[in-house]
């Protein structure tokens, strides 16, 4: 199966004035066309900026990451934004949707940013919050939606332009069990459908397991790289 995503040899330093903070030591992984594999570990591991830095939104202090042949750090920012756009969806712990906009507009919006007419980004959002089951919550605000029903939404605009790989940080961390199993099985349906791979940051060692691979970082280094059912 063809890689999809990896990086090789990442290290990250923060440098604020004469003080230098090191996040990430050494860190290379790959990830599969519609793989789904969890980067698991405690608070202050280094999990989140490894998700950013695969997606991007930060740049390592040194080391690459190459996605479908293209590594990242040759591209312009104008490049980078659209390989972003065209090929990556993120989702947050906290969904970032925009208040002022109905959950119809938000999912639109990243195909709006593409350059689609209004109506042509609409009928595929619709499409996408409709697989979400929302299609009767299109209308609303994200102040008018429970926590879960907003997660959906913002899972529906990652979607919606059909990537080769959504990038998820701590997706079920501010819900329930309940809603977080719910949104968990949502993510697997819909990545089966569309073959999209999944690299999800998450301490919670339950959602881990279900992942086809766990990556475990600790103190910003790769200790563990292995299939979810064994222990972690």
């Amino acid at each position: 199966m063809q890689d999809v995503l990896l990086c090789r040899n990442i290290h990250k330093t923060y440098n604020e004035g004469s003080t230098a903070t090191p996040v990430l030591h050494d860190v290379s992984l790959s990830i599969k066309a519609g793989e789904h594999v969890a980067i698991l570990g405690s608070s202050g591991s280094g999990k989140s900026t490894l998700l950013h830095i695969l997606g991007g939104l930060d740049q390592p202090s040194s080391g690459e990451v190459e996605f479908k042949g293209h590594k990242l750090h040759t591209l312009s920012p104008n490049a980078l934004a659209k390989l972003r756009n065209d090929e990556m969806g993120f989702i947050y712990q906290f969904h970032h949707l925009l208040g002022e906009f109905s959950a119809l507009e938000n999912v639109a919006m990243p195909l709006r940013i593409r350059g689609l007419s209004a109506k042509a980004a609409q009928e595929k959002a619709q499409v996408l919050l409709n697989e979400v089951g929302l299609s009767h919550r299109q209308a609303h605000l994200p102040s008018a939606m429970s926590g879960g029903e907003r997660q959906r939404v913002a899972i529906a605009r990652a979607l919606v332009t059909e990537p080769s790989v959504v990038l998820a940080d701590e997706p079920t961390g501010n819900l329930d069990d309940s809603t977080g199993e719910q949104i968990y099985q949502l993510l697997t349906s819909l990545s089966e459908k569309k073959k999209t791979a999944f690299v999800v940051v998450t301490h919670d060692i339950a959602l881990a397991s279900k992942m086809d691979r766990v990556l475990k970082i600790k103190d910003g280094q790769l200790v563990s790289n292995q299939p979810a059912q064994e222990p972690v």
